[in-house]
């Protein structure tokens, strides 16, 4: 998420009511997870295992619940609740509207068909010659290219399936990033898709998706996929161009699959993914799973 005009490390500080280690200029641009954090970003942290991930991280500012030394270039926020203070940054900077206020400052290309009975959110943008059918919600920010066809009932931009156990209940980390439809694609009935936390969604350029598809927050999806229904993705994984992914496959958080890959029905992804064609709950490259089947009937 990018602040609309750089900020100060101080003018931070002074908002979240925590101490900075730093230069009081010190510029900050914005927030991001670990992720997709890029120089001028905010990143959180507060647990001592992910200290150093996110020390060494591109993110110049760090959002601590400790005082460590401060490496050098970087600054340091030292707060005693981050996850509370990154929420409180985020939703100070980016306002949430959730469909409360109609502003409705959407922007429509020539020749685009919207069914009366969508919902459309605040700061929307459409290309031209996309098609939206009856009952389609596009939450806040959503931007969505020319060419592009989403049918009934899918959802663009719920919020991201993202939270913390405090004081035996559920806490949400609230979602200020967006989704981003590119050019050519198409998404079937019954689908949804997450905005990100503090970055980006992304389909993309020619990409089709069959019905009552998930995908999680800050995942992309790369150009020409191929997802079939009932697949599942959680967040931040990265899908590369031209990969396939058939019936019921499931993909854990934080994975990669190179482009080219392909997911037979039911595959389980645990782990980053090279080019090949994969089966099994458990993903196995293909050839090899059916080395394993023909060994398993030899042994009676």
């Amino acid at each position: 998420m990018r602040f609309h005009s750089p900020q100060k490390l101080k003018t931070i500080a002074d908002l979240i009511g925590a101490r900075f280690i730093g230069s009081e200029d010190f510029e900050v641009l914005g927030t991001n997870e670990i992720h997709r954090v890029t120089p001028g970003d905010i990143v959180f942290v507060n647990h001592p295992k992910y200290y150093d991930k996110a020390l060494n991280s591109a993110a110049t500012v760090i959002l601590i619940d400790k005082e460590v030394e401060c490496p050098e270039g970087k600054a340091l926020l030292v707060s005693e609740d981050p996850f509370r203070d990154f929420n409180f940054i985020n939703t100070h900077f980016t306002r949430i509207y959730n469909f409360t206020e109609e502003l409705h400052d959407v922007e429509i290309g020539e020749g685009t068909k919207i069914h009366p009975s969508a919902v459309i959110g605040n700061n929307v943008k459409i290309g031209k010659n996309t098609h939206i059918f009856p009952n389609v919600v596009i939450g806040d920010r959503t931007v969505i290219g020319d060419n592009v066809i989403i049918q009934s009932g899918t959802v663009l931009g719920g919020d991201a399936f993202y939270y913390r156990k405090l004081n035996g209940n559920f806490d949400r980390l609230i979602s200020v990033g967006n989704v981003i439809i590119e050019n050519n694609v198409e998404i079937g009935n019954n689908c949804t898709i997450d905005r990100g936390v503090t970055d980006s969604t992304i389909i993309g350029e020619g990409s089709v998706l069959d019905n009552l598809i998930q995908i999680g927050h800050d995942t992309i999806i790369g150009k020409r996929c191929l997802i079939a229904s009932q697949v599942g993705i959680a967040g931040c994984c990265i899908v590369e161009d031209e990969v396939t992914m058939w019936g019921q496959v499931g993909v854990a958080s934080g994975i990669r699959l190179e482009k080219g890959t392909i997911l037979l029905a039911k595959v389980g992804v645990n782990r980053d993914l090279t080019k090949g064609t994969y089966f099994g709950m458990i993903a196995e490259e293909f050839r090899e799973y059916l080395k394993k089947e023909v060994k398993l009937r030899n042994l009676k």
